[in-house]
């Protein structure tokens, strides 16, 4: 079912939201939950820009994605590290086209040995469906670089824009887990970003502590947001029409580290 929504883009930084966190003049926002996929050929093959959302299991990504689209499309979990799926979300926001958020199945909580191996191959071939295609150029060109014309991808199976937000508790600045995710996206996506949430769990000057600390730890600028006040979404969005927008697409690498792990 899709869910009409209202969100606001408002002038103010991100300290000088209204109290409630609210705003009150409206950009409409149509949103709906797709599909749980347990693997790459479960996700939409329409060429549809994605944005992945990855992050450890209690950092907060269902709840940072209701937010955004103001209402409640992605379900919250109580018990981290449940969702073993990749839950994918239609979102078309004011007169732009439409795009995917994907949230990706979430590090640092196993359920075991098996649960960690899935999370990993889902991720892997999350992003390998992308480079797989573009290995060939645009859909029915460069047929110079395939071996066999049946290696050719399926027409529908069009290249999307793909962008990749990490998020982090920014109480917690600089865990493992996370610097090993960071660096394994950076390794395999040029559209990427960096997003502390939670930020309203901190004090001012305890929020400037984290923030410096995130940042020197990641070496990249970090967004603070909250899903509960609704703090720094007008820039989460900019940044996602960046990251979709306005650069290049990704490109194979030559070698890619494996996925961060679940504990186990």
């Amino acid at each position: 079912m899709k869910i009409e929504a209202s969100f606001v883009i408002s002038a103010a930084r991100a300290a000088d939201v209204p109290r409630d966190g609210r705003h009150d003049y409206p950009l409409k926002i149509a949103a709906e939950f797709v599909t749980s996929a347990a693997a790459a050929e479960g996700l939409p093959h329409d060429g549809a820009p994605e944005v992945a959302l990855i992050g450890r299991s209690n950092v907060g990504k269902s709840s940072l994605i209701n937010a955004l689209v103001r209402q409640r499309v992605a379900r919250t979990s109580a018990a981290p590290g449940k969702t073993r799926l990749a839950n994918v979300y239609r979102v078309a926001r004011g007169g732009a086209g439409p795009f995917y958020f994907v949230d990706l199945p979430g590090y640092g909580y196993a359920r075991g040995a098996e649960s960690a191996r899935g999370f990993e191959e889902l991720t892997r071939t999350y992003f390998d469906r992308v480079s797989r295609v573009s290995q060939v150029g645009q859909v029915g060109k460069n047929t110079e670089l395939l071996h066999d014309p049946r290696d050719l991808p399926d027409p529908l199976d069009t290249l999307p824009v793909v962008g990749a937000l990490l998020l982090v508790d920014a109480r917690h600045p600089g865990l493992p887990s996370d610097l090993e995710a960071w660096r394994w996206l950076t390794a395999i996506v040029d559209r990427r970003g960096l997003i502390a949430t939670k930020i309203d769990k901190l004090s001012r000057a305890e929020r400037l502590r984290a923030l410096k600390a995130n940042e020197a730890a990641f070496e990249h600028p970090v967004l603070p947001v909250s899903a509960n006040t609704g703090e720094g979404l007008d820039e989460l969005w900019t940044l996602i029409d960046r990251l979709l927008n306005n650069h290049p697409n990704p490109r194979p690498r030559p070698s890619r580290p494996p996925p961060p792990r679940r504990k186990s």
